[in-house]
């Protein structure tokens, strides 16, 4: 029999845009100067960068008569400003008209803008429900770049929701089914507080490195989740003695396609404990550059398998889960909070609380 109405209703997730902090663009995607619009959280936005190094990222339509001030319609970044190709009105990066070529800036003249974040090179801005204020900060410990490779950054476009995809990290399950992982556990309890859960694991998988020789890779991953669109792994490997990191990084796009990035880093390896395809004996700074080239390979490999699920699935709000299953439903409880009028309905967490989950 089909669904009813009220099943199919039961079955969505709350928005396409849950709240929250986003990923935009790497700073190198943005140099002094330069401007480019996208879509991004359903809106069209334009990313542009000031004389000074400022980040703006702002609505793209100027507030006088509605140009597109993208790059395509002949909007321009000039003397640290951004340009209307429409009549001339010159905004400064907290998106306030400055100047025009024929009278005062009117005082009413002002983009909207999007708090801004930058981690390590990564540009995120924030998306608040109706207009809200950020409600929280990424990461209070900053990732430095500082003994680590250069990024690897890989973006993914696909039909997907970053509840769904964020949803892996505590889904133990399918880590096992889809990737293969064996010997997969938790390494203690997942914990919540306000904003940020930490979900902690030991696993090992069999890899082959370029195509050649098997081993197996001994892994612990911490990682640190801060809302829907930012997740943070922390990974060593312990057999060789190497320490990786990785970003994903769920974007909403339009309210059917989604942005999924990928950026990971190894740290400089040094002493590594096994000389796996002639690792010891490759210099000490194209250690790391390769064996982050192999990581960010068998990731991709990784979501890719997930793409293929993920891009057809159905959300089941009321999911008929087994005991291996994870931390499925505490993990939604944490999403509530995320879109507000639904975590008033339900009683979710507020985002000064603090749980651990058994």
């Amino acid at each position: 029999m089909p669904a009813s109405h009220s099943q199919l209703a039961a079955n969505q997730l709350p928005s396409p845009f849950p709240e929250g902090w986003y990923f935009v663009a790497t700073r190198a995607d943005i140099p002094r100067g330069g401007l480019f619009r996208k879509v991004w959280m359903g809106e069209d936005i334009i990313v542009w960068c000031d004389d000074q190094g400022t980040v703006c990222v702002a609505e793209s339509h100027c507030p006088h008569l509605g140009s597109d001030l993208g790059p395509e319609a002949g909007g321009s970044v000039r003397d640290g400003r951004l340009v209307c190709p429409f009549h001339g009105y010159q905004f400064d990066a907290v998106g306030q008209c400055v100047a025009t070529p024929y009278a005062d800036p009117p005082r009413t003249a002002h983009l909207q803008v999007f708090p801004t974040q930058e981690i390590n090179g990564l540009i995120f801005a924030w998306y608040g429900i109706d207009g809200r204020t950020p409600q929280w900060e990424l990461h209070p410990d900053r990732p430095t770049r500082e003994g680590w490779s250069s990024p690897s950054i890989r973006t993914i476009r696909f039909p997907g929701h970053p509840q769904e995809t964020t949803e892996n990290s505590v889904d133990l399950a399918h880590f096992r089914y889809v990737h293969g992982y064996g010997s997969f556990q938790r390494a203690g309890r997942i914990q919540v507080d306000g904003a940020r859960l930490v979900s902690s694991f030991d696993f090992r998988t069999v890899r082959k490195v370029f195509g050649f020789s098997a081993f197996t890779m001994d892994l612990s991953a911490i990682t640190q989740i801060f809302g829907l669109g930012y997740s943070f792994v922390e990974i060593r490997e312990h057999f060789i003695g190497v320490d990786l990191r990785l970003w994903v990084l769920a974007t909403p796009v339009d309210g059917t396609l989604i942005d999924l990035t990928l950026v990971s880093q190894v740290r400089e390896i040094r002493n590594p404990g096994r000389r796996i395809v002639g690792l010891g004996f490759l210099p000490v700074g194209w250690r790391a550059p390769i064996f982050n080239k192999f990581m960010a390979a068998q990731q991709m490999g990784d979501v890719l398998q997930d793409v293929a699920i993920w891009s057809r699935k159905q959300y089941r709000s009321r999911p008929r889960l087994c005991r291996s299953d994870g931390e499925i439903m505490p993990f939604r409880a944490y999403c509530a909070q995320f879109y507000p009028e639904a975590g008033d309905r339900s009683g979710a967490p507020s985002a000064g609380s603090h749980r651990t989950v058994p």
